[in-house]
């Protein structure tokens, strides 16, 4: 007989099912981590990396990374390539907003259920389990018993029920403001009782990662928003969608992604939104204010919105974002409130020699490692005040591997001048301290290529600013690229033309670089990077970790500086930086 174990948790979505057990104690990222085509997991640095989540029960800490997450797992509810259920130590937004809209459009569901951290370590070495409401039975073999899992009826929608609405709000939950905005109520209230919001507060902006082409079932959503009337209620841009809206058919993309990709884009303008198609909307000029209560999805704008310009918001979820714009209605929760932004992490840096802007990325990197969900305090940066191009490298590396809305650095962020301000007063908060060594163990994980000659070198992930390209021109003045080597820079329309105006991109063609708007690397492949192509550079920790499951190539990771030099040798160097070097020294005692 094999030997079980019961447990209890909270169901966030009910159901009922059963199968072989799949456990990480990693977080897992959908997007970028996951294949939506085929449920295969492609983050190569995951430690369930090359497995396919059809038909097993995933059990993870939480999720991590991309707010398209929720838009991954919506896929794979929709083409059947989803796991059975989902067990998780800590609620993750993301993933159960993906289940909720699969109920709402497509009417499929499947459980997700959260145990809590103790009884989720318990789950390790298991080889089934078994999901029933609020239950969960893991068992060590394969049960031969008869159980079959009971058809679980979707849920009445009897949403608010626990929330303060005001009199707006229930005209749009009785559907007196259309079809559009009554399902979004539905979805924003269904997901304030799950965070456990008492009531709603107004937002004064948006900005929508939804517009991302998965599969076929992220255009059906938008489609459908479209034929009940929708229309945002507060100003909205839009992400960097999957392809260059202009120049697709001229960069070779097939037809088969980029007409479905472009009409995404459509439908989320149709409804009012921006044609701004931007994965960093804080470059633009409707970036928010300090104490500014907003709704922005995309994880590198939401750390940079919350850590940087001190505006606030939560780590939205695809399609949740979408239905705050219909609404203009947030939860009133987590980083929207004072009490929720308080660090619950000390991170101790080394003294460093000088740095270069490879360092940033690299221990926003770690750092979000580090923290897991927990929001860190950042100690020991202030004499090196990092800019706002490394804050932004810094942010989009540490949202790639934290679930985290939010940093803050000592005497550097907004709301961590006085570091005072952002600890509990009498709180015993945590210290992590890092070591040289540690950070030349995330280099070498960024750094997978194994071979010297590069293909293609990545820029603009994030989406390049205007100091970006700045700095670029310099690099490149005088020079040109190697003729085997393609380098290539995503950026926003409103930034190539400032680019543009400064002289920057007529120095930068000249050096023979590519020039991409709308879309970013996240969304990039072949023939953008040739099919012949194995090996990449970029000086983005964001693509760096992402690269090799997205596109299946070597990336060596490294300074802008670095990056250029080798679109003209099309060679890497495989230099360790100079702040970096010393750890190399303690590793190898005897070093010739």
């Amino acid at each position: 007989m094999p030997r079980s174990i019961a447990l209890t948790g909270r169901s966030l979505i009910s159901g009922a099912a059963q199968g072989a057990l799949l456990f990480a104690d990693v977080g897992l990222s959908f997007w970028g981590g996951v294949d939506p085509c085929t449920g295969e997991v492609i983050d190569r640095h995951h430690p369930l990396s090359g497995e396919h989540l059809a038909g097993r029960i995933l059990a993870i800490p939480s999720g991590r990374g991309s707010c398209t997450g929720s838009s991954v797992l919506m896929e794979l509810i929709s083409n059947g390539h989803a796991p059975a259920a989902l067990v998780l130590a800590e609620a993750d937004e993301i993933l159960t907003l993906g289940v909720l809209v699969a109920q709402l459009i497509f009417e499929r569901s499947l459980p997700v259920l959260c145990i809590g951290k103790e009884a989720f370590a318990a789950l390790r070495g298991q080889a089934f389990a078994r999901v029933e409401g609020a239950s969960l039975v893991v068992f060590d073999h394969v049960p031969a018993d008869a159980w079959q899992a009971a058809e679980t009826p979707l849920p009445i929608n009897e949403a608010g029920a626990l929330i303060e609405l005001t009199e707006f709000d229930r005209s749009l939950l009785d559907g007196k403001q259309g079809k559009a905005p009554q399902m979004a109520m539905q979805i924003v209230l269904r997901m304030a009782e799950l965070q456990g919001a008492h009531c709603l507060l107004d937002v004064t902006q948006a900005h929508i990662d939804g517009c991302i082409y998965t599969g076929p079932a992220s255009l059906r959503f938008a489609e459908q928003l479209v034929q009940w009337g929708a229309q945002v209620r507060v100003p909205t841009t839009l992400n960097a969608i999957s392809v260059d809206q202009r120049r697709w058919r001229e960069l070779g993309v097939a037809p088969a992604l980029g007409e479905p990709a472009s009409a995404l884009g459509d439908a989320y303008m149709a409804m009012g939104a921006q044609l701004s198609f931007t994965c960093a909307p804080y470059l633009l000029d409707s970036a928010p204010k300090a104490g500014e209560q907003i709704v922005w999805a995309e994880s590198n704008a939401v750390v940079y919105a919350n850590s940087v310009l001190g505006a606030r918001t939560l780590k939205y979820p695809d399609y949740l974002d979408i239905c705050i714009a219909l609404t203009g209605r947030a939860p009133l929760i987590g980083c929207h409130l004072d009490a929720q932004r308080k660090a619950r992490l000390l991170v101790e840096i080394p003294v460093l020699a000088e740095l270069d802007d490879a360092f940033y990325p690299l221990l926003g990197y770690h750092i979000g490692a580090l923290a897991g969900s927990r929001i860190p305090l950042v100690l020991g940066l202030k004499p090196h005040q990092p800019g706002l191009d490394d804050l932004k490298a810094f942010g989009a590396a540490f949202a790639t591997t934290s679930a985290a809305p939010l940093f803050h650095i000592a005497g550097v962020t907004p709301e961590a001048l006085d570091p005072a301000q952002v600890l509990e007063p009498d709180a015993q908060v945590p210290v992590e301290t890092i070591e040289l060594k540690d950070l030349l163990l995330s280099w070498r994980e960024l750094n997978s290529a194994r071979e010297s000659h590069v293909d293609v070198v990545s820029l603009g992930n994030p989406h390049f600013s205007l100091s970006e390209f700045a700095h670029l021109a310099r690099l490149c003045r005088g020079r040109h690229k190697h003729p085997e080597v393609v380098l290539a820079i995503t950026c926003g329309r409103a930034v190539l033309e400032q680019a543009r105006a400064a002289g920057h991109i007529a120095v930068i063609e000249a050096f023979g670089a590519t020039l991409v708007t709308d879309t970013c690397w996240c969304m990039l492949g072949e023939p953008v990077i040739p099919p012949t192509a194995t090996t990449l550079m970029t000086n983005s920790g964001k693509y760096a970790h992402y690269a090799p499951g997205l596109v299946g190539r070597q990336v060596h990771f490294t300074s802008l500086t670095e990056c250029v030099d080798t679109a003209c040798s099309a060679s890497a160097s495989g230099r360790l930086p100079t702040w970096l070097q010393p750890a190399l020294l303690m590793e190898s005692p005897v070093h010739v």
